[in-house]
């Protein structure tokens, strides 16, 4: 039989609880839209014990973002075996798993939200964009990378944050279409700077020499031969 006691939260434990709470409240709406008064009451305690824990809502502000960017840089962790196509399709998955369900935080993370322009907000999106791009770089097995493939991977992981927060405003493409399109403008990518530099070229034959007809690069092809137009047969002079 329950005593209706409540057991008493040491303080780690009291703020990760805070943490939680936050972001599930800025899952659903932009933190500077939720109040401590509304963290305070969905943990059951009072707005002065929030206090106690959290000097001000820009300290349990920043604390929310330091887990929400921690979960959001692991999304990107991969095993490195099979085809690259492959295995960028599962990060973009597990990538937008993580937008679709924490929408407003993840636009806070990348926007900065109330804490824009904080060196603390600032650093943690810094954070997520490296990990990313070193995650790429190790699915590439490339430790010193070219001036060239830093470039492609950077703007790739640009563009994918970019294509998430445009997506959250209204969800008008269908998720698993996007997943698979940033997929294909890393193959991209990559093709157009393998035109112009020999290394990326390498870097290029080398990932296509492992994908088979099926991937999503292939897939990719696939596509582009559909839209080729057949080129009329010159008449003789």
């Amino acid at each position: 039989m329950t005593t209706g006691v409540r057991r008493r939260m040491g303080v780690e434990e009291r703020k990760q609880q805070l943490i939680g709470v936050a972001l599930e409240l800025f899952s659903h709406r932009s933190p500077d839209e939720v109040s401590i008064d509304e963290i305070a009451a969905a943990a059951g305690i009072s707005r002065p014990l929030v206090y106690h824990y959290f000097p001000g809502k820009q300290s349990l502000y920043e604390a929310a973002l330091r887990r929400a960017a921690d979960e959001l840089a692991a999304r990107f962790l991969e095993p490195p075996q099979g085809p690259l196509g492959a295995r960028l399709l599962r990060v973009m998955g597990r990538f937008f798993d993580f937008v679709d369900d924490h929408g407003p935080g993840f636009a806070a993370l990348m926007r900065g939200g109330p804490a824009v322009g904080s060196s603390t907000t600032n650093a943690m999106i810094d954070e997520v964009r490296q990990a990313a791009y070193e995650q790429i770089l190790a699915h590439l097995e490339v430790e010193t990378p070219s001036a060239r493939l830093e470039l492609v991977v950077r703007s790739w992981v640009s563009l994918a944050e970019s294509t998430a927060l445009i997506w959250l405003d209204g969800r008008r493409v269908p998720r698993a279409e996007l997943e698979l399109q940033l997929v294909h403008d890393f193959a991209a990518l990559s093709a157009v700077s393998a035109a112009y530099d020999e290394e990326m070229a390498d870097i290029l034959v080398r990932i296509l020499a492992d994908e088979p007809a099926d991937g999503p690069f292939g897939d990719l092809v696939g596509r582009l031969m559909a839209l080729t137009p057949r080129v009329p047969a010159q008449r003789p002079s």
